[in-house]
């Protein structure tokens, strides 16, 4: 390193990479600052560089003690011991600077002599004090994944017709007919721990009920009007739990039904075609659902607007991935039993880092932000302007678009269809106001709260009155 870009390296100042140190006297100290640096990407820590950046340099005897002072720490004091390097840069007045440079560690985490881990924050270092951050700091170096947490659940809460149907599908293979037997095929296939509990794989997959088990594990999908977030007023809502295909399915279908149908040069009595291609949303929820971050306890959420829909999933980029790599197929297998397993036909899974790719030849106009401070992932679908689709049903745009809540003449259908079929189930009108079954309950729950209608008889053979 020449003096010239050892001031200039100098003139940056302190941050997450860099390091002053004026002088160093104490091994365990130092030790733990580079441990600090091994766990979070490597950097560079400059000996006789005060901390305002001015250089008192060192003395040819404070180098020969410190140097011997920086291979004690790193070889003794570190756990794995780190390959550091050292350059001793001249000054103009005869003292010297010694260069430290800590790598990237090959072997995280590392601890100091203590057992203790730290990672560096800004210009500088704190302890790892959560078992979510340890797993964390464990996944990023491919020693342990989300997917293979332990959960509380038994093989008792197996889908049992499930688990059963993809055995004979995939693997040609009976369902086992003891507990130990399908505890032990459950451990072979990475879907259970040595205690013959499902780990959050299996339960993912194949339980019956994963909200049960891992109720963070869901998606919140909301239609909004306009083009931001509100509080109270949105059009249809619905919250989606179960195995990751009935996840899937009944999401896709959510959006789906909150698109316009165009009529793309086809025939005036042919059916519309969705505005996006529906393989856009299959790719990108599949991306979603397999590649979230499951150390962050959060569900994954899908807002529709006007003008475009966000797809947002818990936790960043994993590793050194960035958006300009995932758009061109680079990809870094997070949670690989899950993706092992999706890859044999679970979910339309079409290959490793094939999935933006395929989005993007798909429908260009997708924005992707891997927002690392807010641990979020949010890929951004933009819709056409109204006025340049070719709509199939001008007519049906209304109902098709407005859904129930917040709006009275969508309240006015609910309570005309009360009126007609007093003892329609949910499902029936959902299905004739092209709403979700869950929007169909939350209004009626809003109409009973306002005494406009009441509920005569019994659940199963009752039915409806609406209070003129």
């Amino acid at each position: 390193m020449t003096l010239q870009s050892l001031f200039s390296q100098i003139f940056l100042g302190e941050d997450s990479t860099r390091q002053f140190k004026a002088d160093v006297k104490n091994a365990e100290s130092l030790a733990s600052e580079m441990a600090a640096f091994a766990n979070t990407n490597g950097g560079t820590i400059f000996i006789g560089v005060a901390d305002d950046g001015s250089t008192p340099g060192l003395s040819v005897h404070d180098v020969a003690r410190i140097n011997q002072l920086i291979s004690n720490a790193a070889s003794h004091l570190v756990r794995s011991p780190l390959a550091v390097q050292t350059e001793n840069v001249a000054l103009e007045n005869g003292r010297i600077v010694i260069v430290l440079t800590v790598p990237n560690g090959i072997d995280r985490p590392y601890f100091d002599k203590n057992g203790v881990i730290w990672l560096k924050a800004g210009a500088d270092k704190r302890r790892v004090n959560s078992k979510e951050e340890l797993r964390r700091l464990f996944q990023f170096t491919n020693q342990f994944h989300a997917d293979e947490l332990p959960t509380r659940a038994g093989i008792d809460k197996l889908d049992k017709l499930r688990f059963r149907d993809f055995l004979r599908d995939v693997y040609k293979q009976e369902y086992p007919d003891s507990s130990d037997e399908l505890t032990s095929l459950l451990k072979n296939m990475n879907l259970a721990t040595d205690d013959g509990r499902l780990n959050l794989a299996g339960v993912l997959m194949f339980a019956e009920r994963p909200e049960w088990i891992v109720p963070q594990f869901v998606v919140k999908a909301i239609r909004y009007p306009g083009n931001k977030i509100h509080a109270t007023d949105y059009l249809d809502t619905e919250d989606f739990s179960g195995p990751l295909p009935k996840l899937f399915e009944g999401v896709l279908a959510f959006v789906m039904r909150n698109l316009h149908k165009v009529q793309a040069g086809r025939g005036v009595n042919a059916p519309g075609l969705p505005e996006i291609p529906e393989e856009v949303f299959e790719e990108l929820l599949v991306n979603a659902l397999v590649h979230r971050d499951y150390l962050v306890s959060a569900p994954i959420r899908l807002f529709v607007f006007d003008n475009r829909i966000e797809i947002i999933s818990p936790g960043h980029l994993p590793n050194n991935l960035t958006v300009e790599k995932i758009r061109t197929g680079n990809s870094n297998i997070r949670n690989p039993i899950l993706v092992s397993y999706v890859a044999k036909g679970l979910l339309p899974y079409h290959g490793l880092g094939s999935g933006i790719k395929r989005a993007l030849e798909k429908w260009p106009a997708i924005d992707f932000i891997d927002d690392r401070d807010g641990c979020l992932f949010t890929a951004t679908i933009h819709r056409k302007p109204l006025e340049e689709l070719d709509l199939a049903d001008k007519g049906a745009l209304t109902g098709q678009v407005a859904g129930l809540s917040g709006h009275s003449d969508r309240i006015n259908d609910l309570l005309n269809a009360l009126r007609t079929e007093p003892s329609a189930s949910y499902a029936t009108l959902a299905e004739r106001l092209e709403v979700s079954e869950a929007t169909i309950k939350r209004n009626i729950q809003k109409l009973k709260q306002q005494n406009r209608i009441r509920r005569i008889g019994s659940k199963k053979t009752g039915h409806w009155e609406v209070i003129e």
